[in-house]
C-alpha cells in the first residue's frame, strides 16, 4: 500500500515527503517489499544508525526490535538526565527563567526510546473569562509487557503575543508535562533543590 502510495505522488511531492520522513528516493524504496515499505512510512527510528536504505541493509529484525520492550527497560531510558545542550530557558514575564526541554526534541527522545507511543488532545477549555486556555494531553507507551498511559494539563493566556497561538502552545505544555510523568525530563524540576 506504501508502495503503491509513493508511486502515486508526484516527483516533486515525493522528494519533499522522502526529505521529511529522511527516507532515500522512491527508486529505493520500489526495491523493498511493500510491507517494508509501509514499516519505513510508519516509523523511521526502527532503524540502527548505521543501516541505510540506500545500503539496502534493512532486514525486519531491525525494523521491529524496538518494539519488543518491557515498560520498565522504556522508562530506565525515559528517566535519564537530558543532555544540557538539549535544555533551553525562557524568561517569563515576571523575570523568572525556566529551564524546559522543547515539544520537538521530546517528540524525538519518545520516537527513539518508546517508538510505539502514542499521544492525544483529551479536552480544550477556555476560562469562564476568555483569557486563558487549558488542554489535557495523554501520551501513552507500549511495552512487551504492558502499556502506560500519562496525562497532564497545558495552560496559556490567549492574550500571549509570543510564537504560536495560545492552544498550540498549551498542547506543547501539556505534551510535554505528560512525558515528564514518565520520567523525561523530570530532572529539570528538582534541579533548585
Amino acid at each position: 500500500m506504501a508502495f503503491c502510495l509513493m508511486k502515486s505522488l508526484s516527483r516533486e511531492s515525493t522528494k519533499s515527503l522522502s526529505a521529511a520522513l529522511r527516507l532515500s528516493p522512491p527508486e529505493v524504496i520500489g526495491t523493498l517489499s511493500a510491507s517494508s515499505a509501509q514499516s519505513l512510512l510508519y516509523s523511521t527510528k526502527r532503524m540502527k544508525k548505521e543501516d541505510t536504505i540506500g545500503n539496502d541493509v534493512l532486514t525486519d529484525d531491525v525494523l521491529t526490535s524496538a518494539i519488543s520492550r518491557p515498560i520498565s527497560e522504556i522508562l530506565k531510558e525515559l528517566n535519564k538526565k537530558v543532555p544540557d545542550s538539549l535544555i533551553r530557558a525562557r524568561t517569563e514575564a515576571n523575570g523568572f527563567s525556566i529551564k524546559h526541554i522543547p515539544w520537538h526534541i521530546v517528540n524525538r527522545i519518545m520516537n527513539l526510546h518508546a517508538p510505539e507511543w502514542s499521544g492525544e488532545v483529551r479536552s480544550i477549555n477556555y476560562s469562564a473569562d476568555g483569557k486563558s486556555v487549558s488542554v489535557t494531553y495523554r501520551v501513552t507507551i507500549y511495552g512487551t509487557d504492558a502499556e502506560l498511559f500519562r496525562e497532564s494539563t497545558g495552560t496559556s493566556s490567549v492574550d500571549d503575543v509570543g510564537y504560536g497561538d495560545p492552544v498550540q502552545k498549551a498542547e506543547a505544555m501539556a505534551f510535554r508535562r505528560a512525558c515528564a510523568r514518565f520520567g523525561l525530563g523530570l530532572h529539570l524540576y528538582h534541579e533548585e533543590l
